[in-house]
């Protein structure tokens, strides 16, 4: 009995260590999220995996994912409408997102950390 109740303690301490140790980020709605960043056709420039016009999510998530401001980083970049260059050197304004909803916003920029 002795034992099993030792294992038992054993194994939930692992599991609730386990669960602390998982970003924050982790808890995001990815449908919600897709269909915001697909409705403000940020998929012109934009690819999961592929650098287009603008840098691939994966490459985002990379430079950000982690940084105790990476999210309010995501979220300034899709709402200030900050300049870019483009490959052809040309400056652009950042495309703003079509949402004022604090919630969404942080929920399409933890979708995008988490790529």
């Amino acid at each position: 009995m002795k034992k099993f109740l030792l294992s038992l303690v054993i194994g939930a301490s692992a599991v609730l260590a386990f669960v602390y140790m998982l970003p924050a980020q982790a808890a995001f709605d990815a449908d919600a999220a897709q269909a915001l960043f697909k409705k403000n056709e940020c998929t012109k420039c934009h690819s999961v995996d592929k650098t287009k016009t603008g840098p691939s999510l994966k490459n985002v998530a990379l430079k950000y994912r982690g940084k105790p401001d990476g999210q309010e980083k995501v979220m300034k970049q899709m709402t200030t409408a900050p300049k870019f260059k483009t490959e052809d050197g040309t400056e652009e304004e950042h495309k703003i997102i079509n949402t004022k909803d604090p919630v969404a916003l942080k929920n399409l920029a933890d979708w995008i950390l988490s790529q």
